[in-house]
């Protein structure tokens, strides 16, 4: 088998550079180009410092199509005006990482559809997709978080949410926010019960569990909001997603783990853990780690992710692995970061 010939636009940008950091290791594939109009001629260390000794490649101004994958590292709103202004061939794969196609509402582009790419929830769908709409991070760690339980329709009252998420989620570009003399020692909240990946999230849910998404003239985040409660927090540290879930749950907790460890079953990335977890567990790393408690009536689900990997470029190339006929974790053999 040729290996995959891969081009990616956005390529300095933080998802930009974590799909880097994967590829060029990944045993199937061949980088074609790292497009960046700013720094075309410019070596990928010179951007991305922690690639210095790994590659000599450097970044491009051109883009063509002859690969067959390429990623869409771009800014949201970005990704679609791409595709309007750079006719891309037919024969090419695209794996978006923008939140240009997630929603049903615009999941298309000229007639082709964009499918969801959580493979928790679309492996066989994803497999013969040509284009993919990667998801967002908190979506990824909310969705994996309850998918098994809208699997059983048991979501039948309100959805609470308390998650946190490191630096990185903001993107590259300074902000007031993710100052490092604003953000250390430091934790606020942002975005309540308002985020934009609470769209997606009740679009995923309403799949497994149909009619979660009550029929209504109220816009879609205006009827997810109605059932998940979901407060954003912004942490002191680098990267990473730990949310906090509680729900009400009629079953025992160990009626809830053999739910969760069923479902996952045959999903590589995602962990059952009956110890308590913590985000250091998938620092650096494609996995999700879940752990469930059970307190009165209410069932407490606890998820980490790294927001960059399983929340964005990981994820994208478990996307490219199942597209591609290959096993989803090939080149994802990544290690957490550890203490």
């Amino acid at each position: 088998m040729n290996k995959i010939r891969v081009g990616i636009v956005g390529s300095a940008g933080y998802t930009g550079g974590e799909l880097l950091r994967i590829l060029i290791y990944h045993p199937e594939v061949d980088i074609v180009f790292a497009n960046s109009a700013s720094n075309a001629g410019n070596k990928l260390y010179d951007v991305h410092n922690d690639l210095f000794g790994e590659t000599e490649l450097m970044f491009s101004s051109d883009y063509h199509s002859n690969i067959d994958v390429l990623f869409l590292c771009v800014g949201h709103g970005d990704a679609r005006k791409f595709l309007e202004d750079n006719p891309v061939d037919s024969s090419v794969k695209i794996i978006d990482l923008s939140q240009d196609f997630r929603l049903k509402s615009n999941n298309s582009f000229h007639n082709e559809e964009f499918i969801y790419g959580l493979p928790e929830l679309n492996r066989e769908k994803i497999r013969s997709a040509r284009y993919i709409a990667n998801p967002g991070c908190f979506a990824t760690n909310i969705q994996l978080a309850l998918l098994p339980l809208a699997y059983k329709g048991y979501l039948s009252s309100q959805i609470h949410v308390n998650s946190t998420t490191g630096s990185t989620g903001a993107g590259q570009k300074p902000t007031l926010t993710s100052h490092f003399s604003w953000r250390n020692n430091n934790l606020s909240v942002y975005k309540s019960f308002e985020h934009q990946h609470l769209q997606e999230i009740s679009e995923s849910l309403d799949q497994l569990q149909q009619g979660f998404l009550s029929l209504g003239e109220e816009s879609l985040l205006v009827r997810a909001a109605s059932k998940i409660n979901f407060v954003p927090q912004r942490g002191d540290f680098t990267r990473g997603i730990f949310s906090v879930i509680y729900v009400d749950y009629n079953l025992s907790e160990e009626e809830a783990y053999n739910l969760y460890n069923e479902y996952y079953a045959s999903h590589p990335f995602t962990f059952i853990s009956k110890a308590n977890i913590d985000l250091k567990q998938v620092v650096n790393t494609n996995k999700s780690i879940i752990h469930l408690e059970k307190h009165g009536d209410k069932l407490l689900i606890l998820n980490a992710t790294d927001n960059l990997l399983k929340g964005a470029s990981g994820q994208a190339v478990q996307n490219m692995n199942l597209m591609f006929n290959l096993d989803e974790r090939t080149g994802l053999n990544l290690k957490p970061s550890g203490f």
